[in-house]
């Protein structure tokens, strides 16, 4: 049987979207790796699936490349955002995810003609025990050094709901990749810190409104970008005074990001604000759960975005 997907990216991060009727609809786990696959066109960081919802606009799923499940992306997110904000003809829309009905909506580009829209990302915790994460008898790991991560690089933990690490660091860690793979290659394999993994992020301040964060992503690898890694950076660098503007301009390999992080007393809200990208519309013959593609039409959009590209990678270039 022919199946219809999109191939979208938020930030460089890149998503096979495909509208489904119900959850079991086909082995999505198995069509996920296949069509994440470098082999195929390149591959992408995971699957997108746009579902009914009986409490929301419309209901997201997200498997990775390696078939597991997230419980929410921001980049997704934003991308699945235009695709039922145009579908339904309106610039608002709340999505349901694995634990929070989200809000989204339309915004005015952040960079020429991009189409872009902002996602709220949500629940926050520092409770460890929210990652799943045992870092000794504690309760919150806040901006500590843990000499079995590092000797000198504090690191916070956050769910938002996908479970982060997060380092605030100094340019030799940004010039040099191999700490950060080390670690995250660590607390995703085998380990007594992290039973189910957990995403590494390394954030370089820059600006008082503007940081660099790589990402180390759970089920994924070094990705062009994460979502909720982004944001929660921006919220970590706000409360440890690296940041003081509430909206943060977010770089990172892919891109780059506008985050609001709020003040609310006893919480916070946070919104990811990027670009959602059509790259093109694809055609797979699906029989006994093998897929094969069919045919492709690139979208033209991507033209705008490699501008965006080039302005990210001479801002790069100055600090890196």
């Amino acid at each position: 049987m022919s199946i219809q997907l999109k191939k979208v990216h938020g930030s460089g991060n890149t998503f096979y979207l495909y509208e489904a009727l119900y959850d079991e609809q086909f082995n999505f786990v198995n069509i996920a790796k296949q069509l994440c696959h470098h082999s195929n066109d390149g591959g992408a960081d995971g699957l997108l699936i746009v579902l009914p919802s009986s409490v929301a606009d419309a209901k997201m799923r997200v498997i990775n490349a390696d078939g597991s499940e997230a419980s929410m992306c921001g980049n997704g997110l934003r991308c699945v955002a235009r695709y039922v904000c145009e579908k339904l003809n309106v610039d608002e829309a709340v999505i349901e995810t694995m634990h929070a009905c989200l809000k989204v909506k339309r915004e005015a580009s952040i960079f020429e003609q991009l189409p872009t829209y902002s996602v709220e990302i949500s629940p926050i915790s520092f409770e460890l025990v929210s990652l799943p994460m045992k870092v000794e008898n504690r309760q919150q790991l806040r901006h500590e050094i843990i000499p079995a991560f590092s000797m000198d690089i504090p690191f916070t933990a956050i769910s938002v709901p996908n479970p982060h690490l997060i380092g605030i660091v100094d340019h030799k860690y940004m010039e040099n990749t191999l700490h950060q793979e080390q670690l995250a290659a660590y607390l995703n394999s085998e380990n007594e810190y992290c039973p189910d993994g957990v995403n590494v992020s390394y954030v370089q301040p820059l600006s008082p409104d503007e940081i660099f964060v790589r990402t180390f992503e759970r089920g994924v690898g070094f990705t062009n970008a994460c979502g909720t890694a982004m944001t929660a950076s921006a919220l970590i660098a706000s409360i440890e005074g690296f940041i003081t503007n509430s909206k943060v301009t977010v770089y990172n390999p892919g891109g780059f990001v506008q985050c609001e992080v709020k003040n609310c007393g006893d919480s916070w809200e946070l919104a990811l604000i990027g670009n959602a990208t059509v790259l093109g519309d694809y055609e797979y013959d699906l029989q006994d759960e093998k897929i094969q593609l069919v045919h492709f039409q690139l979208a033209e959009e991507q033209i705008q975005y490699e501008k965006c590209k080039l302005f990210v990678k001479d801002k790069i270039e100055s600090f890196l």
